[in-house]
């Protein structure tokens, strides 16, 4: 018997076959596909007319919900205005102003912008800069970069070298960045499970860089790059301190340190970025994602005024870097990311998330007796549950919970058996209670 979505493409002679997915099983897929065409607010809506809650903000990008009107009536009015400007040698004005509003919503002197599109290509933008920069200043054996194991940085080359996820690095071990090592991660369900907030145990993990830094050489490293909270690896929150530490062996060996922004910015942890929530400054920042709430793809990178300044002490008739992108800057999403500030303005949404997150924490840590939980976790508006492994089948019992979930009414994320949840900043309370109780019921079934 085909499922509603099966019986959707076969009624409208829909061929899945060319499509081919990212980060999906393609042939799993098709055989049941799950299809949604829908979306306002925090849920979307599938072909047969059923609502899900959107219970990761698309993927962790659509902060302000689907199709604000504020957000949608700025890009309507923009591609009837102009809908694309080169930023090489020319610029259009709206381009710099949201420059202007990224920068003052940085943390300390972090205020020069370089666009990307994507939070891959902010990140490989970043560690061309961290390069760079270190060259200008005379100093170009600093070619090295230290990432993290279960480290997310995007799918570049340079995002998977410095990246700490297996599966994303090992059909192309041969042609990633040479010299890149890694920080050990956090994640110690023996110290940590069930831990609400940042855990009090793991601060002496950042010491690990200072054994890399002996191995290497503190001259031949640029860079040390992070995610605040590392997010696609399944909510793996930073212990109290060890942020603060990555910070102070950094600055003492003359090298830069890069936060990873792409998930945490733009209120998931109810501050402008998690360099805030932290109380700690990176010297590279990149952000993508809730800059424009998923409208249209953006991203970039924020740099100290003493990177960009350095870069500037050439000739000004040379160009100073030698990078960017077609769609840099692109007036689409310059219009949708100023609209999409002007709602988190507006409506409050970064305090809003300060609001929901005891709501979200009290909620999902009702999951710890639920059958095979090991862990629940949970900072800002985002939480992860963790699921006990199927002897020899890493993955089903999540991949399960999932399919369970979209039945139920919730379109959740999955990575191998850790369920992310990351709701939309408008979510109401009682809607944080119904997806908990979709998600309990889906482990319950998986059990």
């Amino acid at each position: 018997m085909l499922n509603a979505a099966e019986s959707l493409a076969t009624e409208h002679a829909l061929n899945l076959d060319q499509y081919w997915m990212p980060f999906t099983h393609n042939q799993r897929f098709k055989k049941r596909p799950k299809l949604v065409e829908e979306a306002k607010g925090a849920y979307f809506k599938t072909p047969d007319g059923r609502q899900l809650f959107d219970a990761l903000s698309g993927l962790w990008c659509c902060n302000v919900g689907h199709s604000h009107p504020k957000v949608v009536e700025a890009v309507q009015q923009q591609v009837a205005k102009l809908d694309y400007a080169t930023a090489f040698q020319v610029g259009h004005p709206e381009a710099f102003r949201l420059a202007e509003r990224l920068a003052a919503m940085a943390p300390a002197d972090l205020n020069y912008v370089f666009y990307t599109n994507s939070g891959s290509e902010a990140v490989d933008t970043a560690l061309k800069m961290a390069i760079a920069y270190h060259r200008s200043r005379g100093e170009a054996e600093r070619m090295r970069f230290i990432g993290r194991e279960k480290g997310y940085h995007g799918v570049g080359f340079g995002g998977i070298s410095v990246g700490g996820i297996v599966p994303n690095r090992k059909m192309f071990a041969s042609v990633m960045l040479p010299g890149v090592d890694h920080l050990p991660h956090t994640h110690n369900l023996e110290h940590m499970a069930f831990s609400r907030g940042q855990p009090e145990w793991g601060a002496h993990l950042a010491d690990e860089l200072e054994k890399i830094i002996a191995l290497h050489d503190a001259s031949t490293i640029a860079a040390v790059i992070v995610e605040p909270m590392q997010g696609s690896a399944g909510v793996i929150v930073p212990p109290v301190g060890y942020l603060q530490r990555l910070r102070e062996i950094c600055s003492r060996h003359g090298i830069l340190l890069i936060f990873d922004e792409v998930i945490c910015a733009f209120g998931r942890l109810g501050e402008n970025f998690g360099a805030m929530r932290f109380d700690v400054t990176p010297d590279l920042m990149t952000f993508a994602k809730g800059v424009t709430s998923g409208v249209i793809p953006m991203g970039g990178v924020i740099a100290k005024d003493e990177i960009y300044n350095t870069f500037m002490e050439g000739p000004e008739n040379l160009i100073e870097f030698f990078h960017g992108y077609t769609y840099s800057g692109h007036p689409m999403a310059v219009a949708a990311a100023h609209a999409t500030l002007d709602v988190y303005e507006e409506e409050d949404l970064f305090a809003r998330s300060r609001a929901l997150e005891p709501v979200l924490e009290e909620a999902v840590h009702s999951l710890k007796d639920h059958p095979n939980v090991i862990d629940v976790r949970n900072i800002g508006l985002a939480a992860a549950v963790e699921l006990q492994a199927v002897d020899g089948n890493p993955g089903q019992r999540g991949f399960q919970v999932f399919e369970n979930g979209f039945q139920h009414g919730a379109a959740l994320r999955v990575t191998a058996d850790t369920v992310a949840i990351a709701p939309p900043l408008i979510t109401q309370e009682h809607e944080i209670e119904q997806l908990i109780d979709i998600l309990g019921k889906s482990i319950t079934a998986a059990a």
